[in-house]
């Protein structure tokens, strides 16, 4: 329910815009489906942090069944994603499972994701296109 809270994009370009227009803040992109479990519980951990880390991060959410725009460029082909842009440049980041285009396992610690957004940011505003995640989940199950 979380996801009616979130502001979802629904064109390719709303994606495109949403990502190039901003300049001083982390963008995050949640792709997936929109009616899996994994969606809905990413959805609602995004919600529960969105206040605390409005200040430097915007959280966006598609569809990708409904935008499959980005499907092949991003290889979205997993039920569900963040990915991280900083002014108009993908941000990844080593999480140690081998993918550092996008998190693409479940998290349900809010302190975790907050830690990980501000990590990224910070690498973001030095000019890195890597950030090393302050956690190590090269143990976690891919969603």
């Amino acid at each position: 329910m979380a996801s009616t809270f979130l502001h979802h994009l629904h064109t390719g370009w709303h994606v495109d815009q949403a990502i190039v227009q901003e300049d001083e803040k982390l963008v995050v992109v949640r792709f997936g489906h929109d009616q899996s479990k994994e969606c809905a519980l990413t959805d609602e951990l995004l919600y529960s942090v969105s206040e605390k880390v409005s200040r430097f991060v915007s959280i966006y959410l598609v569809d990708i069944e409904e935008v499959p725009d980005f499907n092949e460029m991003y290889e979205l082909d997993d039920p569900c994603c963040l990915m991280f842009f900083y002014k108009n440049k993908h941000m990844m980041c080593d999480f140690g499972t081998g993918n550092n285009n996008k998190l693409n396992f479940l998290l349900d610690d809010k302190q975790e994701l907050i830690d990980i957004l501000e990590t990224i940011f910070r690498a973001a505003r030095k000019n890195k296109g890597l950030a090393i995640s302050p956690y190590d989940y090269n143990d976690r199950r891919v969603a």
